[in-house]
């Protein structure tokens, strides 16, 4: 796939985000959080999320009646919170003949579009956006009076694991799912928390920063997983994102055709 082509996808020419902001782009439809629970291979996991009737709390670690099994890979500050978007799902259950549920595959939070905007998905959302959940604008001021509505920021897409095969493989016996995912790019993201507060379903979802309207995860993806290289000037950009988790540049670097040390943020 050649530079060209991940850079100028369709997708991203079309109806999007890149609009004066603050922006209202979506609903909050489900916040869902788990409990660690014996899972296959003898493991835990808190991959199964459940719906949250209620406000919950959200601080630097994520909402405060989630967790996390293996903290090892998920969680933390960089991981806080998951989101994925609902065609996912569709678009697994066609590929498999399969009918996963909405939640099934560890995401916090589920929205939906509004005011004929596209949904939040890999191709529309970006490294550094900063979303608003909750609150009310006017005239770019936040008019609630509100100071409980929460502000998250992506940093990075989320990798499927094998976890993935083994929670829709307790309901039927398919394929190996999770390469599909990965190699589809639709893997959702992760959020770092920029303003604790507390989160609920029916809240307005804001994009009230996008620094980097370049950077879609869509793009991410591609250009993490080509076998090619490419010229420094497409690499180099997103080497220069401060809150790009630092795997990611890891990997970017070695995409680029200049060889060179790679200077890497620590301090998200």
């Amino acid at each position: 796939m050649s530079a060209e082509s991940i850079t100028s996808s369709p997708e991203q020419t079309s109806t999007d985000f890149n609009q004066d902001l603050p922006l209202h782009i979506a609903t909050l439809t489900c916040v869902r959080a788990g409990k660690s629970m014996p899972f296959a291979r003898e493991e835990m996991s808190a991959i199964d999320k459940a719906p949250i009737k209620s406000p919950v709390a959200v601080n630097f670690m994520g909402l405060t009646t989630d967790e996390q099994a293996d903290r090892k890979h998920h969680g933390g500050p960089l991981k806080a919170v998951h989101q994925l978007a609902p065609a996912t799902y569709a678009k697994i259950n066609a590929e498999f003949g399969l009918k996963v549920r909405v939640g099934t595959l560890g995401e916090n939070l589920t929205t939906e579009a509004v005011n004929g905007l596209p949904e939040m998905a890999e191709s529309t959302v970006c490294i550094g956006d900063v979303f608003q959940y909750g609150g009310h604008f006017e005239n770019g001021q936040d008019t609630s009076n509100d100071d409980t509505s929460v502000q998250l920021r992506i940093v990075q897409p989320r990798r499927p694991c094998y976890k993935i095969n083994d929670q829709i493989g307790q309901f039927t016996k398919v394929p190996n799912i999770a390469a599909w995912v990965s190699k589809q790019g639709i893997s959702g993201w992760y959020f770092q928390v920029v303003r604790d507060g507390v989160i609920d379903a029916d809240l307005p979802v804001y994009l009230i920063e996008r620094p980097y309207p370049f950077a879609t995860l869509k793009t991410l993806w591609q250009l993490s997983n080509s076998k090619e290289k490419f010229d420094a000037n497409v690499i180099e950009p997103w080497l220069a994102i401060d809150c790009l988790e630092d795997s990611w540049k890891k990997v970017l670097a070695k995409k680029s055709n200049r060889i060179e040390k790679v200077t890497l943020n620590k301090n998200l």
